[in-house]
């Protein structure tokens, strides 16, 4: 018993040094995109004017509208086009099959909510954060944009567009007054998503679907 005590106690140096390297690993890529977009993360009063407000997919309810937290960005993002601090704003979602349009659904809730329907441009193919900076900038000519998610998922979103080439601010929708639970769930689900987002912001993965440029945003900012 003595020896195995012993051998117990020689282990626990190198394996809290184990740990706290893990827990290093896995917190440092999320450190590194608060610290990194710390000032382009913003308010709806403060936040510069830009032609552009993208406005990232994040699921429909079972009637195909956009869910709670869905909502929150689309009412904010209603809110900065009626202060005149976006022209356009670009809806990105899922749509990779009939039964499910994300898009749709967000420029519909948009128009109810007051925004000219020629003013809200359609991304079909936004699966994920780094697709929607990506097409943005390549298919939609996107150079400079004010991205609108929830607030836990605000720095990563502005990392991913800005290392995708968008001069990209930020404003987060705080949906802890909508479900505390799920929003304290989305923080801690940060933190491994920074992982993926290290990932891509290194190796600039093609999205899953690109295609020729469409003249969408240009359009609807004459």
């Amino acid at each position: 018993m003595i020896n195995v005590w012993a051998r117990v106690r020689r282990l626990a140096a190198p394996l809290t040094v184990l740990a706290g390297l893990g827990v290093y690993a896995l917190a440092a890529p999320s450190a590194w995109m608060y610290a990194g977009t710390s000032g382009y993360r913003l308010t709806p009063a403060t936040v510069p004017v830009t032609p552009v407000g993208i406005v990232l997919g994040a699921g429909l309810d079972p009637d195909g509208k956009p869910s709670p937290f869905l909502a929150g960005r689309l009412r904010l993002a209603a809110d900065l086009y009626r202060r005149g601090k976006v022209r356009v704003v670009l809806v990105t979602g899922d749509n990779s099959r009939k039964s499910y349009d994300e898009p749709t659904a967000m420029r519909n809730f948009l128009v109810a909510n007051g925004i000219p329907v020629g003013r809200v441009v359609l991304d079909y193919a936004g699966f994920d954060t780094w697709d929607s900076c990506v097409r943005a900038k390549k298919i939609f000519g996107v150079d400079r944009a004010t991205v609108v998610t929830q607030e836990f998922h605000l720095p990563r979103a502005v990392a991913l567009c800005r290392a995708a080439g968008i001069d990209a601010y930020g404003v987060g929708h705080d949906s802890s007054t909508v479900d505390a639970r799920v929003t304290r769930y989305g923080y801690a689900r940060e933190v491994l998503a920074s992982l993926k987002a290290v990932g891509d912001v290194v190796f600039t993965p093609s999205p899953r679907f690109l295609g020729p440029p469409e003249p969408g945003v240009r359009t609807a900012l004459r």
